[in-house]
């Protein structure tokens, strides 16, 4: 519970910033920066569900996976075209120069997405606190671990999907903390 905590307000901090900065930002960096900020107000909508909060909508998990799924995999790769870094944009360098990890991250985030979609009707673990680490033998994922960014240990989105929706959003956004820790720059 405390990584999705954590993740979740990671996510919606980052919200936050790039929301600031789309006063200078167009073309190809305005549409990544509202498919970010479209995909933060998601995890910003249902994670007083995973809090134990408010109470669990699974329609509204679905939701939230759906929008996932659409600013993730090739959709999201599109939008990071050679060039199109540097002010406004907070996308690093490293993107391009490693290129197959940002497209395994991206396409991990499709196939998590799907997962969280199908998990929305398994409701919450029952203790609230099931995370993806309890669920992965307590490995570390954001970490470097297998699960981020290595694409012949993935799991499959049937396999996240038979898991409780708070495992499988806590995977889920885990993949875009990793993502947002090596490609993305942070305001100072």
């Amino acid at each position: 519970m405390k990584k999705t905590t954590l993740t979740a307000a990671i996510l919606i901090a980052g919200t936050t910033v790039t929301a600031l900065a789309h006063g200078s930002a167009t073309g190809i960096v305005k549409e990544r920066m509202e498919a970010m900020m479209a995909m933060g107000k998601a995890v910003k909508t249902v994670t007083p569900m995973m809090r134990g909060e408010t109470a669990y909508d699974a329609e509204a998990l679905r939701a939230a996976a759906l929008t996932f799924q659409a600013h993730a995999g090739k959709a999201l790769t599109e939008q990071f075209p050679e060039g199109s870094g540097g002010a406004p944009s907070e996308a690093k360098d490293e993107i391009w120069q490693d290129w197959a990890r940002f497209t395994d991250l991206a396409d991990q985030l499709e196939t998590y997405a799907r997962g969280l979609e199908l998990a929305a009707a398994n409701g919450l673990g029952s203790d609230g606190s099931m995370g993806a680490g309890a669920m992965m033998g307590g490995s570390s994922m954001i970490g470097g671990g297998s699960m981020m960014g290595d694409s012949a240990d993935m799991m499959s989105a049937e396999a996240i999907g038979a898991m409780p929706a708070d495992a499988a959003f806590n995977m889920t956004t885990q993949v875009c903390s990793a993502c947002h820790a090596r490609f993305r720059a942070e305001d100072d």
